[in-house]
């Protein structure tokens, strides 16, 4: 095992961690399908849960492997929020509800999310860590997003998943629009170091 890391460890791209975000990557396709071409909510539902459920798994086999890495580091979350932006959007197509809260996610995104990326591939943006608040808000939206999906569906217990949704949800909103604000003075900090590097 150690031979087969050290080995992987070697090439700049191909690594545990990346391979698995790849897979992770791969099941965006497979979410649509289920949704719209099977019509199986509650099938792209469980999907997307576990694909939120597993998003430590990367960061694990990083540190476990000894294969951290800047490819690595941007790849992960990259991946992440287009699971995230492909998923918003196709649950507003199929009209899952309630649009508002998908609506409050998308536009969050836009804003904070766009603002990131422009910084960074434009105006020379030093990268930054996510904050523990930020990390607690992804998880609380990333399970009550297919937990409306499931809610929304056939499944048996599909009213215990609409309940605990709306429980996640709302301080999950809440804490993604604070954050996004916290964030601003990072976003200043790591402009100026960006410049002072390139100066």
């Amino acid at each position: 095992m150690e031979s087969d890391a050290a080995q992987l460890s070697s090439h700049k791209y191909l690594t545990y961690p990346n391979l698995f975000t790849l897979l992770r990557l791969c099941c965006i396709p497979v979410f649509l399908y289920l949704l719209f071409g099977r019509d199986n909510v509650a099938g792209a539902g469980f999907l997307l849960g576990v694909l939120g459920a597993t998003d430590w798994v990367d960061g694990w086999l990083a540190r476990h492997f000894n294969q951290v890495s800047e490819f690595g580091k941007m790849f992960d979350p990259t991946a992440d929020r287009l699971m995230f932006i492909v998923s918003i959007a196709g649950i507003l197509v199929y009209g899952i509800p309630p649009a508002w809260v998908f609506w409050l996610i998308v536009v969050r995104e836009v804003l904070f999310g766009g603002t990131v990326a422009v910084c960074t591939l434009f105006l020379g943006m030093e990268r930054f860590d996510v904050t523990w608040w930020g990390k607690t808000a992804t998880f609380l939206l990333m399970f009550a997003i297919p937990g409306f999906m499931i809610g929304a569906s056939d499944f048996v217990l599909h009213q215990a998943f609409l309940v605990a949704s709306w429980l996640v949800v709302v301080p999950g909103l809440a804490l993604s629009y604070y954050t996004a604000i916290t964030y601003v003075p990072t976003i200043r900090a790591s402009l100026r170091a960006g410049r002072a590097r390139r100066g």
